[in-house]
This record gives C-alpha cells, structure tokens and sequence, in this order.
C-alpha cells in the first residue's frame, strides 16, 4: 500500500492551493443550514470537474449533493466495496465558521479527489457526500433515511477542535417543547378563576432541577422559556418552553425522553394544566466509534507529526447527526486541533483559527488521512471485514 499512499500525498500536495481557496470561500461567505447554496454549488461543481459524476438535491434536501465514481461491480466474494468521504459546510448565525464546517468540506473534497486520482479504475464506489444543517435540523438524518448510506462500509470525516483525539465522544441529542394550558383571567377581579400555566412552566423547570441530579453522566437537560405569556395583568393560559436533551447513548436518551413526559404529566396533574410535549427535529443518534478505521486515520496522520490520543474520560464534545450515520456502517470523527485546548468551538477566535494557517494544514493533514483511510478500505478486505466486525461487536453490547 505504500505506493498508494504516496500517490495519494502527491496528489493532495497538487491541489493544496485550490483546496485552500474553496475552505476560504466558504469562511468568507458563511450559510447557515439549508441555506447553504453557494457552498453546495462550489463543492459539487469541484467534483464534477474532475470527473465525478454528481447528483444534486439529494434525500429531497436542496443543498445535499451525492458525488459517485468507481465501477462499483459485484465480485464472486461479494460486493463491491463503497466508502463515503462526508463533508460539512453549514455555519453558525452571527459566528460564520465558529465549529470549521469549512475544514471538513476542504478535507473531504480533497480526499475525494485525491483517492480518485490515486487509484484510477477504482475496484468499488466512492462517494463524496455533502451533508447540510449539521448545526441545526440533521441533514445526514434525512439522507440516512433516505437510505444514501445503504451498503455503505466505510463512512469518513474529521473535525477541526481543541483536542487531537482518535475519536469524538458525541451524546445523542433531541429538543422537545413543552407546553402548559391553562385560563385566563384577572389576576386581582378573578383570581380563583385563573389557571396559572406559567406557574407550572415554572414548576416544571425546578421538576427537572431534581430530575438532573439524578442523570447518569453524558446525559443533561437544557432548557428555555419560548412563551410566558403577554401581559402581567392577564393569568398566563398558555406558557412554552423549549428543552434540548442529552443522552450518552441513544437508550439513554429515549429514557431522559421519557422521564421528561412523565415530568409534565405530573406537573399538569398538580396545577390542573394540560400539558402537551412535541418532538421539534429529528434526533442525533450517538457517535458509534469504529476503532480499526479511527485507527488507520490515527495512522496515516502520523506522517504529518500529529499524533491523536484518546479522548478525556467523563468529557463529552456535544451531538452531531454523524452519530446517525455511525449507528448504520462504520465511521469515524475524529477531532484535530487548530487551536490550543484552552480554547473553544463556537466562538470568534475557533472562527479566526478556521481561516489560519494551522487550519489549512490541518485540513490538508486530515485530507491526506481521509483519502488513505479509504484506499485501506477499497483495497483491502481484512480491513472492510475487521471494521465491520467492530461495529457488530459495539453493537451487539448496545454502545
């Protein structure tokens, strides 16, 4: 495999300016999800050039595209090997590129084309994905769905961070809204004939005070007041809120969902409210790590000098709908830094480190990484096999 890999670090080495010129576009011209047209158009049109062959609008979602090459024949062992080299581009309202989605897109769109340029007449398919509205919505849930990553065994990206770990430990993740129904009234000419729905709002909240102490770790509840009524001489009939949950894995989450409904039904029987809880968005599965391609992408990064560890234990880096994608085929998401750890994500200096000159050679690191991570498994079967055989193996203990 040495040759492919050097073939593969000439060919990212060739495109290391123009791979640089579309992350800086991106930065420069942020979208934030489902709006994210100029990036997809850029992204997609890139792919096209050099011979993919692109599908735009996929899983009905207007700025998904699905870029395709390789033969992808069945042989007397089996099928054709597929790998999908993901890419991300959404960012966030008022930061830009404050989580380096960026990155990601460069990274992966230089992987694809340096895999596809590296190995000619690829044995298999590899596909380039575009993935919106990882930030908000889950576009990968909907391509998931829509069964884009079916026979899929390998699905490949990174992300720039704070920390150079092997893997992202990701919660699963889902928003309800909780709304409580009461009377209007009066609150001083009839105020035993008013039925305080923000008063068990308020209720429900230090409910949930309680509820929290008890979580195991990885999982919390965030919450926030959507509608607390509209005037202060008017008992509030209606009051909302809006609550993001957290689990460590997906039954966890399921669990919290279901503590939360059984929450707002007793708050509802104390206070004589109706309460009614909405699901808002599809849910974030949670990240399902496959340590043989982890591995092989730790590998091969080596040869840029950056060496990834384990991740903290007992630290949690947030929810992604990559955990989606992991819980389907292997995957990996990595974290690789473009600033010190003293640092964050979401924030204007991450945003500044997106466009600096340790984000471009991380980016051009990972693209390397990525696109040797998915020659391994193109080419080699005991590497498709092993990966698959960690995943059941993670799946079957239910983590």
């Amino acid at each position: 495999m040495e040759p492919v890999y050097a073939r593969v670090r000439q060919e990212v080495a060739a495109r290391a300016e123009r791979l640089w010129d579309v992350s800086l576009a991106l930065h420069r011209e942020p979208e934030t999800a489902y709006e994210e047209h100029r990036a997809a158009r850029l992204l997609a049109a890139e792919l096209e050039g050099e011979g993919f062959e692109v599908e735009r609008g996929a899983a009905g979602l207007p700025t998904a595209f699905v870029a395709r090459t390789g033969a992808g024949t069945a042989t007397p062992s089996g099928p054709a090997p597929r790998v999908a080299l993901l890419m991300e581009y959404d960012a966030l309202p008022l930061l830009g590129h404050a989580c380096g989605h960026n990155l990601i897109a460069a990274a992966g769109l230089g992987a694809a084309l340096a895999a596809r340029a590296a190995l000619g007449e690829i044995g298999g398919t590899l596909l380039a994905v575009g993935t919106p509205a990882e930030e908000s919505g889950g576009g990968k849930v909907a391509e998931v769905a829509a069964g884009l990553f079916d026979g899929v065994d390998a699905a490949l990206m990174f992300h720039p961070g704070v920390h150079d770990w092997a893997w992202a430990p990701l919660t699963a993740s889902a928003q309800l809204r909780v709304g409580f129904h009461g009377r209007a009234a009066h609150p001083t000419g009839s105020p035993t004939e008013g039925v305080d729905a923000l008063g068990a709002l308020i209720q429900f909240f230090n409910t949930l005070g309680v509820l929290d102490r008890r979580l195991p770790p990885g999982s919390h509840v965030q919450g926030i007041v959507t509608d607390g009524g509209r005037a202060t001489n008017i008992v509030p009939e209606y009051a909302e809120g809006l609550f993001g949950l957290r689990g460590g894995t997906s039954a966890a989450l399921a669990e919290l969902a279901d503590e939360l409904r059984s929450c707002a039904r007793g708050v509802a029987d104390a206070t004589r409210t109706k309460a009614e809880v909405t699901d808002v968005g599809g849910r974030y599965e949670h990240f399902r790590d496959n340590g043989v391609l982890s591995g092989a992408f730790a590998h091969h990064l080596e040869r840029a000098g950056i060496a990834l560890s384990q991740p903290t234990p007992g630290v949690y880096l947030g929810s992604s709908d990559i955990g989606n994608v992991s819980t389907r085929v292997p995957a990996i998401h990595p974290f690789v830094a473009v600033m010190g750890s003293e640092g964050s994500d979401h924030t204007p200096e991450f945003a500044r480190a997106a466009a600096g000159p340790r984000g471009r050679a991380v980016m051009l690191a990972a693209a390397e990484a990525l696109a040797c991570t998915a020659a391994d498994v193109l080419l080699r079967a005991e590497v498709r096999d092993g990966a698959w055989a960690a995943f059941r193996e993670k799946a079957a203990q239910g983590l």
